[in-house]
């Protein structure tokens, strides 16, 4: 402590004799903080970043133009929900069957897939409200003359023998063969394009799918002229859900609720309508939201 006043004892003497130089000196030393501390008051706060886990190959909802650029339904939507939320968004590509273990460990913080909304996920995950319906059809050989369903609409076990159906893996349309016709023979492939490839060659006779999908790339192009869709649109909602959702962790009930209001005012001002017709002749969207959780 002895040590102070000798201390301040130097400058006050000193300063008489040399106040500019001292001044000069304080002023070199503050010229950068002072700058330092406007920058930063002049850069605005980071906007939230939200990662978003999609496939990134699976057309017209979420695919990669031939520069890399991200488009498609899904795509749109998770952009506008991002705008309207106020958060930066970043597409993670990632494969179907890994996407839901990949959230939960945490590589991305939502999942904008065409992801049906169902019980068995809700289990693991919580959903938006929907954003797309969700349903599945058969598209087989016209040659095959495949008989799925009776005239009533119900199943017909008897048209499944002798058939290789393609199916993508871990996908709605997986978990409903199998539980209604476990005995069919069923070809699992873990891409869509995969599937579409072996259907066109003759490597199945059959695919179950979304029909949306399968009348943009298949059924309305020349390599599709041999096929047709195989009995009705399927709509079981215990296996196909309410529709198609953003699926996010269960300890996010704050995002899950900016998530939604962004969707219901999507629906309500006819924003998703717009992106429908970006890729389809028609409506894929909900025309009413419905609470998913």
């Amino acid at each position: 402590m002895a040590g102070l006043p000798a201390l301040s004892n130097r400058w006050a003497i000193r300063a008489p004799h040399d106040s500019h130089g001292e001044t000069d000196m304080l002023k070199r030393f503050m010229l950068p903080l002072a700058i330092a501390a406007g920058l930063a008051a002049a850069v605005p706060a980071s906007a939230e970043t939200l990662r978003v886990g999609t496939e990134c190959t699976y057309f017209p909802f979420n695919y990669r133009e031939a520069d890399g650029t991200l488009k498609g339904y899904d795509v749109d939507v998770a952009n506008e929900v991002g705008k309207r939320i106020g958060a930066e968004i970043e597409f993670v590509c990632q494969e179907w069957d890994g996407m839901i273990p990949a959230l939960l460990a945490n590589k991305f913080d939502l999942i904008v897939a065409s992801m049906s909304i169902t019980e068995k996920r809700r289990e693991k995950i919580d959903f938006s409200v929907p954003y797309r319906v969700s349903i599945g059809q058969f598209i087989g050989a016209k040659d095959r003359h495949l008989q799925f369903f009776n005239a009533d609409g119900s199943i017909n076990a008897a048209g499944f023998e002798g058939v290789k159906i393609g199916i993508e893996r871990s996908s709605t349309y997986d978990t409903w063969i199998q539980a209604k016709m476990p005995s069919a023979d069923i070809v699992p492939y873990d891409s869509n394009e995969a599937m579409y490839l072996d259907l066109k060659a003759g490597r199945v006779d059959a695919i179950m799918t979304n029909p949306m999908k399968a009348y943009l790339v298949f059924l309305s192009k020349p390599d599709g002229e041999g096929f047709e869709t195989v009995g009705p649109q399927i709509t079981d909602e215990e296996f196909f859900g309410i529709g198609v959702g953003i699926g996010l962790r269960k300890d996010s009930p704050a995002l899950l609720q900016r998530i939604d209001d962004a969707l219901v005012a999507m629906i309500k001002d006819g924003s998703l309508s717009q992106f429908s017709h970006r890729y389809f002749p028609f409506d894929i969207n909900p025309t009413d939201w419905k609470g998913a959780n």
